[in-house]
């Protein structure tokens, strides 16, 4: 994160200042239905072997009135989802084996290749939200000067990050172990996301 964003961050949780409140961020939300997204183990990036990459496009309204990233914060944090950080995406392809991870776009556009070498390169602009469950390959290709993201995790599982051919077989094991959170990050208790990543 940026000195820049670091900072407006600070003052934005201090202040409140261009910080949306619980109801304004519910009026931000558009009804959307979830783009899934599956993809096979390739050899280095596992992926999930039962739960789809889940793409809410322009789920998220971004008035001028606030600070893009901090609704993503606030819908996320209203929806259990913490431990936010405000930056890019990695332009080399990784993944995590014991968490899963929300991506929501704040500003700009990139192209995301989800799903490792064999996966799929994907589009994503302002208000677009992504939903990565564990074992999900991502990798920024390309993105515009002004591209910002805002990630986030449910409340159970531990951060790691996993990039080498030997992270593999231990990351086989592990992605199943990380349970299925009790909330959509964008829509909630009842969000498309719980059926998609059905307990079966």
């Amino acid at each position: 994160m940026s000195i820049l964003q670091t900072t407006r961050k600070a003052v934005e949780q201090v202040t409140g200042i261009a910080r949306p409140d619980r109801r304004e961020v519910a009026d931000l939300l558009r009804p959307r239905k979830p783009n899934e997204f599956r993809f096979k183990d390739d050899g280095l990036v596992p992926n999930h072997p039962f739960w789809p990459l889940v793409v809410y496009r322009g789920a998220v309204k971004l008035p001028e009135d606030f600070d893009p990233a901090a609704v993503m914060e606030a819908l996320f944090e209203a929806n259990g989802w913490g431990d936010s950080w405000r930056n890019g995406i990695y332009d080399y392809v990784h993944y995590h084996s014991r968490i899963h991870e929300v991506l929501g776009v704040a500003r700009g556009t990139a192209k995301v290749r989800f799903g490792g070498s064999k996966g799929r390169t994907l589009p994503l602009k302002a208000g677009d939200v992504a939903v990565l469950p564990a074992g999900t390959g991502h990798q920024r290709l390309s993105a515009s000067d002004d591209f910002l993201v805002v990630g986030a995790y449910p409340p159970s599982g531990t951060y790691d990050e996993c990039t080498t051919a030997a992270d593999h077989a231990r990351a086989v094991v592990t992605i199943f172990r990380v349970g299925r959170p009790h909330k959509d990050p964008v829509y909630g208790s009842k969000g498309p996301l719980l059926a998609a990543w059905n307990k079966d």
